[in-house]
């Protein structure tokens, strides 16, 4: 095993005052050499007192504080474009990881040239022994999926470590691969700009490996959730299909994909009175809208997939 990287940890913050003590305690408490990382703190015009806190009790932690609010995305961009690490760790403020969490993710990288992003397991916060993901998944229907999520932890991923990609609430990047894939997509603002840079990174060439040992536990949806969810999942499900799947494997699962979005607005139809059921036909609308501006940043992203279609495919579910 080569010598393990010097991690950045970048948390993008919002309004996450109440949750960042325990994020940042865990963080200290990790047993991965003080001097190997550093932590980041990108705050995206928070309205709380997350800055005075960080000043107050924190002055190790690297504070980038954005002027204006411009989503999950850009904040881990911003935080990644100061970090000096050989990896970028993207963790959620509202996460406590367990001691041994870093050195797993990093042990992967240093051990496993190939791969790209190493995914965390992640567990609910109040029910320690519930997945909530063990990577990601993607399915031939054109939906996203979190690999165990709900289910009770008795380790039947463990074992399986090669995933589509990793959930951005708790995922190490190798830099070089980061860098080459451009980092997070910022038109996407938030929700499912993992997926979408998951399917950059897989076109390029590189893997993306689970770490059962990297546990974290995550309180769900506590700075997005509702509404935003709903709308930019909507939204975001479609930019991706439009612009990251290959050609190949769009003419031949094109029925269900179309099904499966049809059967999403007709739920969501159902649910009217809902706001986030209006709120996912909203994101859906918005996805067709801007059809023409991801179909014409396609042909780009595509002429440089460098592995065969069929590996891709094989990793759907």
């Amino acid at each position: 095993m080569t010598e393990r990287p010097f991690a950045s940890v970048i948390i993008p913050n919002y309004n996450g005052e109440r949750f960042l003590p325990t994020c940042l305690d865990a963080l200290r408490a990790q047993d991965y050499p003080a001097d190997r990382f550093e932590v980041i703190v990108v705050d995206d015009a928070s309205r709380d007192g997350s800055l005075a806190l960080l000043e107050r009790v924190y002055p190790e932690v690297r504070v980038v504080a954005l002027s204006r609010n411009r989503g999950l995305a850009a904040a881990c961009n911003a935080g990644a474009a100061v970090a000096r690490g050989d990896a970028l760790v993207m963790l959620n403020n509202d996460t406590e990881a367990e001691p041994g969490w870093l050195a797993a993710l990093m042990d992967v990288l240093a051990t496993h040239p190939e791969v790209g992003a190493v995914a965390s397991k992640m567990l609910l916060f109040d029910r320690r022994d519930v997945l909530h993901s063990a990577g990601d998944m993607y399915g031939r229907d054109g939906i996203p999926r979190n690999r165990g999520v709900w289910e009770r932890d008795e380790g039947q991923y463990d074992a399986d470590h090669r995933v589509f990609g990793g959930c951005g609430g708790a995922v190490a990047y190798r830099r070089t691969a980061w860098n080459e894939a451009g980092g997070f997509d910022e038109q996407l603002f938030m929700y499912l700009e993992d997926v979408d840079l998951a399917w950059r990174l897989r076109l390029l060439g590189w893997e993306a490996w689970f770490a059962p040992e990297a546990r974290v536990y995550h309180h769900l949806s506590a700075t997005g959730g509702g509404v935003l969810a709903s709308y930019y999942t909507g939204r975001n499900t479609l930019w991706v299909l439009m612009r990251d799947v290959p050609g190949p494997i769009l003419r031949r699962h094109w029925p269900v994909m179309l099904r499966a979005q049809l059967r999403i607005a007709w739920d969501a139809l159902r649910a009217w009175r809902g706001e986030a059921a209006r709120a996912r036909l909203r994101g859906q609308i918005a996805g067709l809208l801007g059809a023409p501006r991801m179909l014409a940043q396609r042909g780009g992203l595509q002429a440089r997939r460098r592995v065969p279609v069929r590996s891709l495919e094989e990793l759907l579910v």
